[in-house]
């Protein structure tokens, strides 16, 4: 391709909304532009990086065996009501009605889709395993758009959905994907971290996500020093050493009126009411209130805690869950930051955390503005539930030492889903003695979008994208700086000659500075740079320059050898990724 005739569309200045690195050079190297919040288009140089990403995920998927489909993005809400999750997913959903009023949903995922064609498809056991997949556009009416592409409210994802006889199957195309995924982004040059993930609304027994460690990571990893224990923050359990066997001889307190009042003006926070009353968070516990598909439920937990609220709504096996307003706390009797876990009007339920376990007697609010109670007793016949966030320091469930904690992109998830849409959609099979058998289904996902700017964020510096060659829109920047018409004769057949050897190569042939042509080149960050300028006219030197890491180099030779040398070097890049690779799959 030559520059004078493609849309390069880069910027020289940051956009003012691009937080992250990602979004930042996204779109200042072309690769995108913003059309709304959380829509994108792609530039030709940007939608070449997606193909290439696409086209790993697909040679992965199909070297595992698996089968592309391609399935309607827009779905009847008859599929999600058989499955239940019309009204489990909240309102990131979109939902529309067609001019016959009838409801559809933007699929954000296809289990339903997948699981009805499927149940169409398999007739015995000799059908299984399958395994199917699609490369497709997903959407979610995310509230807050945010990092570019990273989450957005359109994207592409691979869904892939197999189907086997048994858990012993399932487990085996389980590990098959999970080497798959190492596979997968060992090649696209990312280093991920699988770690155990919450099922959400998916449902089913196990998943993992695959995380890219990452400052600007929305996601929490927890890990052990040996890396055996790895695990989302949201999934990870809390461990109490300090823990006691709960006192059945001590009362617990049921009269709020018969505990020392303490007197605490304007100690709203934990932090404050540390200060007035000269004591430890670890003395208090704290009341923390939330509506639960619209209930008032109340978390008392150790006061250093902090609620986990993923585990709390699987708990309450709640829709919607959102923190209580001021409002509906006075309506139940109390005060916010003065909160007793007990004693609250109507239907409120309390749910008791794990943390309580380490204490018998603690500091509360006392639903009573600039007042706490001290000497509160938990009742001792109340089910102790862990609802508590883990964090860096707790010690190692199942192991030895304590957790550190680490930022990450989500890239991938994979999930055993169980029979949970199988039976949904009475899917069934012959087995071999020609009675019904339900298949066992499995899930695995890759943000395809989100991909592409993780690796931006892991391959970049100062002076923009250093992408690795695998994904590179171009493996090869040829920049000319002809003064006349032979020269610029010779550069097009170093160009010519580059195409016949099957090498993507990107002619800067644009009538600008050089000093531009050079900084295009970094911002968008071809692997390899060949300069065609005074050394090559004068000396015969063609100057050579790798992105990823500043190397300059020297080629001589007719152009028969120019092209050898830079097809050698391309596949020197090559080899260095495949090692990279390898050593990727040893951990």
């Amino acid at each position: 391709m030559r520059a004078s005739q493609t849309i390069l569309g880069t910027l020289r200045d940051d956009p003012g909304d691009a937080i992250v690195a990602s979004h930042r050079l996204m779109l200042r190297a072309g690769l995108a532009r913003k059309l709304g919040a959380g829509l994108y288009h792609f530039l030709p140089l940007g939608l070449r990086v997606m193909r290439k990403i696409e086209a790993v995920i697909r040679e992965e998927m199909d070297a595992a065996g698996a089968l592309e489909f391609e399935l309607p993005i827009l779905t009847p809400a008859e599929l999600w009501q058989k499955s239940g999750r019309w009204d489990l997913m909240g309102k990131e959903m979109f939902r529309l009605k067609d001019r016959h009023d009838s409801d559809n949903v933007l699929g954000p995922t296809h289990e339903e889709s997948f699981t009805s064609l499927m149940s169409e498809l398999l007739q015995s056991y000799r059908d299984l395993p399958k395994n199917v997949y699609q490369i497709h556009t997903k959407f979610r009416d995310e509230i807050r758009p945010r990092f570019g592409v990273i989450r957005s409210r359109e994207f592409v994802m691979k869904d892939a959905y197999s189907f086997d006889l048994d858990e012993a199957g399932l487990d085996r195309t389980y590990q098959t994907m999970r080497r798959t995924y190492r596979r997968i982004f060992a090649r696209l040059g990312l280093s991920v971290v699988p770690v155990e993930a919450d099922m959400g609304t998916m449902g089913g027994s196990a998943s993992e996500e695959f995380m890219t460690p990452s400052e600007i990571g929305e996601e929490t990893l927890l890990l052990s020093s040996d890396r055996k224990y790895r695990s989302n923050q949201e999934k990870t359990p809390c461990v109490y050493p300090d823990a006691k066997a709960i006192d059945a001889t001590r009362a617990a307190t049921s009269d709020l009126s018969t505990l020392e009042r303490l007197h605490t003006p304007g100690a709203k926070t934990i932090d404050d009411v540390c200060k007035v009353l000269n004591i430890s968070p670890r003395d208090i516990l704290k009341t923390v209130v939330y509506l639960a598909d619209g209930k008032l439920v109340a978390v008392a937990i150790r006061g250093d805690r902090d609620v986990n609220e993923v585990k709390l709504r699987n708990q309450l096996g709640a829709l919607e869950l959102a923190p209580a307003d001021p409002a509906a706390i006075v309506a139940a009797g109390s005060i916010p930051g003065y909160i007793a876990p007990i004693g609250l009007k109507g239907e409120a339920i309390t749910l008791w955390d794990l943390s309580l376990t380490t204490g018998t007697e603690w500091v509360i609010g006392a639903n009573e503005k600039n007042y706490h109670l001290r000497g509160f007793v938990a009742p001792a016949d109340r089910q102790s539930v862990d609802v508590a966030l883990a964090r860096s320091g707790d010690p190692v469930p199942g192991g030895a030492g304590v957790l550190t904690e680490m930022k990450g992109i989500e890239v991938g998830h994979i999930f055993k889903l169980g029979y949970k849409y199988s039976e949904a959609f009475k899917l069934s099979v012959l087995d071999a003695n020609g009675r019904p058998v339900t298949p066992i289904m499995g899930c695995y996902g890759i943000g395809v979008n989100r991909t592409l700017a993780t690796i931006i964020e892991q391959w970049h510096d100062e002076k923009g994208v250093r992408w690795p060659i695998s994904v590179a829109p171009y493996e090869v920047c040829l920049v000319s700086i002809a003064k006349d018409d032979t020269e610029i004769a010779a550069a097009r057949a170093l160009y010519e000659a580059l195409l016949r050897a099957d090498v993507e190569v990107l002619w800067d042939d644009r009538d600008l500075r050089p000093g531009v042509k050079f900084t295009d080149a970094e911002l968008i960050g071809y692997p390899i740079r060949l300069t065609m300028g005074k050394g090559y006219f004068q000396k015969g030197e063609l100057e050579v320059q790798l992105r990823a890491n500043g190397e300059t180099l020297s080629f001589q030779g007719p152009v028969e050898s120019l092209v050898e040398q830079t097809v050698a070097l391309r596949a020197r890049l090559a080899k260095e990724l495949e090692r990279q690779l390898e050593a990727e799959l040893e951990t």
